[in-house]
Order: structure tokens, then sequence, then C-alpha cells
């Protein structure tokens, strides 16, 4: 028999209740996007009142020489600011000014903190100034700052100031710095890119059509560009390590635990198995370690008591020592570049010419760890906690066919995972890696984590080594290509996943020669993301490629000692060529 007819009425009910819920979904994302539009309008309403204020100083005072400012290392500069020949207003509207260009140019800056005029006129403290006296600094957009969103490139973020300071800003206050702007990030950190919906896209200031690296992308483009002298950053798989080595500048990821990292906002919080650090970011080594000479003091150990009451250890890293050097080309898992390959084997050269002992380091498993200690402990919920982030959002950014993995439930991961095994068996090895774990698998997890870095630790300590240098992904890969590429993060995970200290130091540039070697490029795997990372190196002859440093947990002190020994020796080289 046919189904009798639904009755008008009934028809009509259906009817108004989908239009209901349409209309209520339209009204939703039409509210969604005016809170975008308004942090625009904000945006640029900043960057108008930067231009404001410029103009204002340059017209009281004309004779003002910004450019030999901007030429001054941070140690100059602190020197002068600190004794009292370089006036604090001097320094500020300089750098106000260049960050003012560098973010029309590359869209770094997401807000500017209208207040440090106000801390300008009031940064002269009674006594001895604080070593960061004067010196203007930015502030990644994942750092809180009292009155200011910390937005993590999420639309729902939008109108949430902070009540208060992170503890790193408020020890950089104490310390006389001048937090100025805040910088974008690509949302939800977890990318090595720098886009989100609400400000859009950074540029690398050294090619538009290079990411700037991420997820600290914003301070790499301003830093790298010369709009900012210090910033900070986090890195959880390379976020501090990416932008410097992709914007030719340096930066520090310290030990997990060596700055306080209270009132800094995690991309996916709560998890333990890939260690999350706060660092510096700046254009050259001594200057990281002004900044952690400043930061490691009585003011960061008694604000946060987790953090170790370590102060610098000076005589560590004023050493001059021949140090034991432990090094790799390559880790089997990530085929570097040419140029990559050749940063490595020509630091090495310097390195050992000045009299340092180099000592070959077999790295192995990377990809188990990888997949088992990296993903799956990062994901090791299932990716919940990841995929809360995005309720409610307008779009999932540029973590794109990721996001749609992650809401596939356990036996749908299984499935895919076995199934694109025989054919794409990288892939496959990270969908099984973001399955749901039991709180067993978990602590297992945590203990094979733990036995790994004592394997690590031996390794290192049988060949009687003090530091490692290590590649690191280079050159700036194209806009978009990070968020294809997640297996190339294998370089600098590792270290989150140890939580040894790890610094970046610019060596090199790509050359033709580089860029012709290119061409025979296939990767280990010959899968699509080698065929891809290869398309995203193409076209680099004369960006940066960059070094890893990395000592044990710790040892600050030594890894910064070692990034300036290799720093020292490239410009040595650099201006005998």
């Amino acid at each position: 028999m046919r189904p009798a007819p639904r009755s008008l009425p009934a028809l009509l009910c259906c009817c108004s209740a989908g239009l209901l819920l349409l209309l209520l979904r339209w009204r939703r994302w039409k509210r969604l996007w005016e809170k975008v539009e308004a942090a625009r309008q904000r945006q640029e309403e900043g960057w108008d009142r930067m231009d404001k204020a410029v103009r204002s100083f340059r017209e009281q005072h004309p004779s003002v020489n910004m450019v030999s400012i901007l030429s001054l290392s941070l140690p100059e500069l602190s020197r002068k600011l600190r004794d009292g020949s370089l006036p604090p207003e001097h320094v500020f509207y300089a750098y106000l000014s260049k960050a003012l260009q560098i973010t029309r140019e590359t869209n770094c800056i997401t807000e500017y903190m209208q207040e440090s005029e106000t801390q300008l006129q009031q940064a002269r403290p009674p006594g001895k100034p604080g070593l960061l006296y004067g010196v203007p600094v930015s502030i990644k957009d994942s750092i809180n700052c009292q009155g200011h969103d910390s937005t993590l490139g999420f639309v729902k973020n939008i109108n949430q100031p902070m009540a208060e300071d992170s503890v790193l800003v408020q020890v950089l206050k104490r310390q006389g710095a001048i937090p100025f702007v805040k910088t974008n990030v690509p949302q939800s950190l977890i990318s090595f890119d720098c886009k989100n919906l609400i400000f859009g896209q950074t540029f690398n200031p050294l090619l538009y059509t290079r990411t700037p690296g991420g997820s600290s992308g914003g301070e790499g483009a301003l830093i790298g560009g010369g709009g900012s002298i210090l910033g900070f950053g986090t890195d959880v798989g390379g976020s501090l390590r990416f932008p410097a080595a992709f914007c030719g500048i340096c930066a520090l990821k310290p030990t997990g635990n060596r700055l306080s990292k209270k009132g800094v906002i995690s991309g996916i919080p709560g998890q333990k198995s890939v260690v999350a650090a706060v660092g510096p970011m700046a254009k050259d080594v001594e200057s990281l370690a002004l900044c952690m000479r400043a930061l490691l003091c009585e003011d960061m150990f008694s604000l946060d008591s987790t953090v170790p009451p370590l102060p610098f250890n000076e005589e560590v890293y004023s050493s001059t020592q021949p140090l034991r050097i432990g090094y790799y080309e390559t880790d089997f898992f990530t085929m570097p570049s040419p140029a990559m390959r050749r940063a490595v084997r020509e630091t090495k050269k310097l390195l050992e010419d000045a009299g340092h002992t180099l000592v070959p380091f077999e790295i192995t498993n990377v990809d188990y760890v990888t997949y088992n200690f990296c993903v799956r402990g990062m994901f090791a919920d299932g990716c919940t906690s990841f995929l809360k982030k995005f309720e409610g959002e307008l779009e999932r950014g540029s973590v794109g066919t990721f996001f749609w993995l992650a809401k596939l439930p356990n036996c749908l991961k299984t499935l895919v995972s076995w199934i694109a095994k025989p054919f794409v068996p990288r892939l496959s090895n990270i969908i099984g890696s973001m399955r749901t774990n039991t709180v067993d698998e978990l602590w297992g997890l945590h203990h094979e984590i733990e036995e790994s870095c004592h394997q690590f630790i031996a390794q290192w300590k049988k060949l009687n080594l003090d530091v490692m240098l290590c590649p690191m992904l280079g050159p700036a890969l194209g806009i978009g290509y990070p968020g294809k590429l997640s297996v190339a993060v294998s370089y600098t995970m590792l270290y989150n996943s140890l939580d040894f200290p790890a610094g970046v130091v610019p060596v090199t540039m790509v050359t033709d020669e580089d860029e012709k070697e290119l061409k025979g490029y296939q990767g280990y795997f010959r899968d699509w993301w080698d065929r891809t990372l290869a398309k995203a190196f193409h076209g680099s002859v004369g960006l940066p490629v960059a070094v890893q440093c990395v000592a044990l947990p710790w040892q600050e002190e030594l890894c910064l000692r070692f990034m300036k020994e290799v720093e020292t020796l490239t410009l040595k080289k650099n201006q005998l060529v």
C-alpha cells in the first residue's frame, strides 16, 4: 500500500522548522562575521594610531636619526638606554615607525598596545634600570597581555581581553622592556604557516610569496623585517624555530620550564607528551643571551614557583674551551634539501677549522618518534581537545584535511589507516596515531617517552658530547605548503619530545647550485608528501638557511654559547668571501 500523504499542516510545520534553523544559522554566521570585521577594523585603527604617533614625534624631533637607532644591536642599544646617552622615546618611535612599515608589507601585527606610550613616559625607575630598560618588544598573540585578546586565530576569542599579564610579560616590564605590539599566528597554533580568518595571511619579509613560518610567524616576519629588536613566541614542534629559520633570524627554544608558561595559552592545553616552551627571537645570538640574563631573575622565580631558580650561568656562556660536537645531516625521515645538507657540512667544516671536535651521531627511529610520541602524544584523547577549539568557528583555517581525519571515530581511523597503508604508509601511520588512548595506554606512552629520552642521553654521553649540530628545515616554503606538509616537522619536534634546548642560527643562503640539485630531490618515501616538499622548496635562490644547535636539558647557556660560535664563524667566513 502507498503511504498516506502528509497533511498540509505537518508539511508547513517541517518547512517552518527548517527555515527557522537556517535563519538561526544565518544570524549566528552574521554575528561571527561582524566580530571579524570589528577585529580587522581595530587592527587598522591600531595601525593608524601608530602612524599618527610616529608623525607627531617626527614633527617634534626632526633631527632624530632613526636609521642609526635601528642599526644598533640589542646589547648596544641597551647600553645606550641604560647610560642615558639614548632617550627611550627615540628608540620607541624609531621601532614604531619601522614596525608600521613592516606590518603594512607583511600583515604581521594584530594589535598595537597603545598603553605602551604611557609606559614609555613612566619607564625610568628609581635606582638601577633593568637590563631591558626602554627596549620595545613584540609579543605573540597567544602570550597574555592585560587588556588584549589572545585569539589563537579563533573568532570566539575576539573581545575576550585578558585580565592580567602573563608572568613573562610581567618580568619583561619589571626589567624595563616596553611591550608595544602583538603579532599574528595560524588558527589553533598547530601549524607552521601563519594564517587565520580574523587577520589573514602573514607574509615573509624576505619574499612575499613565502610563508614566514609558524606558529610564531608574526614575530618572525616583524623581527626579520627589522620592525622589532626582540620578540617572544612559543614552540611545541618548531614554532619558534621555523619562523626564525624562514626569516633569517635567531631563536632559542629553551627546556620546557626554564621560562614561565603561566599566562601563555597552548594550542592543545593539558597534553604533556610533547613539551611546549616559550622563548625569545632576535637578529643575533648575543641579543638572545641578553634577554635570558634579564628573564632568569628573582622576579621570574617568585612569580612562578614552578620555574627552577637557575640564574643565567655567565661562566658557561663566555667559555672559550673547544667543544665536542655531535652532528648529523639527515634524520632519514624528511630528506633535507640540498641547501640544508650543505649548511650542516659547511658549518661542520668551520667548527673543525676553529679547533672543535666533530663526531658523527647516528640518529634513529625518527619515524617512530614522530608517529608514536609526537602525533599520538599530542592527540592521545582522540583529538577531542583539538576539535573543541573549532566548535562554533566559521572555518578550519590551514588544518584542512587533518581536521576531518581527526573527527573520525576510532573504528574508522583504524579502518582508513589499514586501507591507506599499502599506498601512503606515512599517512596511514599518522591516522592510526590519532585514535583515543586509554589511561593505561597513555601512561605506557609517557613511560616509553621517558625511556627513549634516557637512551638518547646515554648515546650522547657515550660519545662524550657537549652539544649537537643538526639540520633545520629550509628554505622558507611557499605560502600554503605547511598545511600540506605536517610530516616536515620531524627535525624540530624531536627536541620537543626530548625536551632539549634548541636554537636556530642562519648560516647560508640557497645558491643556484642548490636549486639545480633540487631537481633530483625524491625524498625517502617518494610519496605525495616528498613530491610536495620538493615543489615547496623550488625557486628559493637567495633565501636563508639555518642550522639547529642543541644541548642537554637545562643547558641553555651552553646552547647559546654554541650558537654564538656558529654565528661568529659564519660571519667571519662571509667577510672573507
